[in-house]
């Protein structure tokens, strides 16, 4: 007789979802603030994109990593996870500040402000599924 497995099973699709929609609506809040606050204070639209991701991506890799993701009660970070979360976030950064920057341009500060979290939403999408199978696989 061994010892009884207390061990979580991993989490379906189905849980990790709502998981990653409230820290993706806490991640994209942050991102959105200081993107607005910063370029309302004079800052260029794609310096300003990119702040406002990295202190999202801060929060989010945490929020993901420790509860979205975890896995038998461990949280699933560690140096590596951050650097594949580094690599996908720097591509998908390029392309959320190709996208403000070219409403920016095109229709100005105030759509920009009004487009950022339908561009961001729309990348959590495809996000998503590369958090989940190449960062915290």
């Amino acid at each position: 007789m061994g010892s009884p497995d207390f061990r979580q099973p991993p989490l379906s699709l189905l849980q990790q979802a709502p998981r990653y929609v409230t820290a993706g609506v806490l991640q994209l809040l942050l991102d959105w603030l200081v993107f607005v606050l910063l370029t309302a204070l004079g800052m260029a639209v794609a310096p300003a994109n990119i702040v406002g991701r990295v202190s999202g991506a801060l929060l989010g890799f945490w929020l993901n990593g420790r509860w979205t993701f975890a896995h038998d009660g461990k949280a699933r970070l560690g140096w590596r996870r951050l650097l594949r979360f580094a690599l996908v976030w720097l591509a998908l950064t390029l392309a959320s500040t190709w996208l403000v920057t070219t409403v920016a341009g095109t229709l100005g500060l105030t759509q920009a402000w009004l487009a950022k979290p339908v561009v961001e939403g729309t990348l959590a999408l495809i996000a998503f599924f590369l958090w989940k199978h190449v960062v915290y696989r």
